[in-house]
């Protein structure tokens, strides 16, 4: 039975091959929508797998392709540069790896972990699955927190900060329009790309938990925007489905840029909204057992 759940623990590990072979495709580098969107693709993943949520309301496949980032990382393959782009490591270019191979470097990770914990004994020891599974950190605990904050906001006040969002981003004469319920549009605004060109675009706010958006939700949008604006823009504290997506980049339409949570904190992170940096250190031991 322990195997079983360490097994189920870890199902994140089938994607570190295919994670090397979408960055290759794209070049050695790419955003996390194009690495997750090209391995779904190479896998022909089914929209059901690709929507499934976790208990946090967070999709189950995006959170694994993190995960398998994360030890990639780790083992080298992979930089560590911020979220915003992942690229390969000269080692990453030319590596390939098996099934069994990503459970060796996984196993490998898991038990280095603990001999970390063991050693400073401050908690108790983790088995596999945890490790695994696990949504956040005790680095990223403070994402949650923002999105918890976020969805405890009236309508009008998650409206008006992804007004000031907006500006900060560069957009010009920002309006919330929510409360006149104009065909689901909360606002608009302009982004000046150069002296001579601008766009109009519209924005919707949505505050979910644990569901997602649908692409019948971005139809309905891109209907209320006909003959109105160059481009849509959805915003939501949650997720969107597989289907949504490609509904809001198919040809032939106005395109709809999709800002989810995580996006939404990245956001807020990059113009430091709400959030203050701070500077703290991880001791090395190492370098101190080079005097003992």
């Amino acid at each position: 039975m322990a195997g079983k759940k360490n097994e189920e623990g870890s199902q994140f590990v089938r994607y570190f091959g295919p994670l090397l072979d979408a960055l290759r495709s794209l070049g050695g580098s790419g955003t996390p929508d194009e690495v997750v969107e090209r391995i779904a693709l190479d896998l022909s993943l089914s929209d059901d797998v690709q929507n499934e949520l976790l208990p946090s309301g967070a999709l189950r496949y995006r959170n694994q392709v993190a995960w398998a980032r994360f030890y990639l990382v780790r083992e080298g393959f992979l930089d560590s540069s911020k979220r915003g782009v992942w690229s390969l490591t000269e080692r990453g270019r030319g590596a390939t790896l098996s099934l069994d191979q990503a459970r060796a470097i996984f196993a490998k990770w898991v038990r280095l972990f603990q001999e970390q914990r063991r050693e400073k004994a401050q908690v108790p020891e983790p088995v596999p699955e945890q490790v695994a599974e696990a949504t956040t950190t005790a680095s990223n605990d403070y994402r949650g927190a923002i999105i918890d904050l976020l969805l405890k906001l009236p309508p009008s006040g998650f409206e008006r900060l992804s007004q000031r969002l907006l500006r900060e981003a560069g957009f010009t004469q920002v309006v919330v329009t929510g409360s006149s319920g104009d065909g689901g549009i909360d606002g608009y605004g302009t982004l000046q790309i150069n002296p001579l060109v601008s766009f109009k675009v519209l924005f919707q706010c949505k505050r979910y938990t644990k569901s997602a958006v649908t692409p019948s939700h971005v139809r309905d949008f891109r209907g209320a925007m006909a003959g109105r604006a160059d481009k849509g823009i959805i915003i939501t504290t949650g997720t969107f489905t597989a289907e949504a997506r490609r509904e809001a980049s198919r040809d032939g339409v106005p395109p709809i840029e999709l800002i989810d949570g995580e996006k939404l904190v990245d956001m807020l992170e990059h113009l430091e909204l709400g959030l203050k940096s701070i500077t703290t250190y991880e001791i090395d031991e190492s370098f101190f057992g080079e005097f003992k």
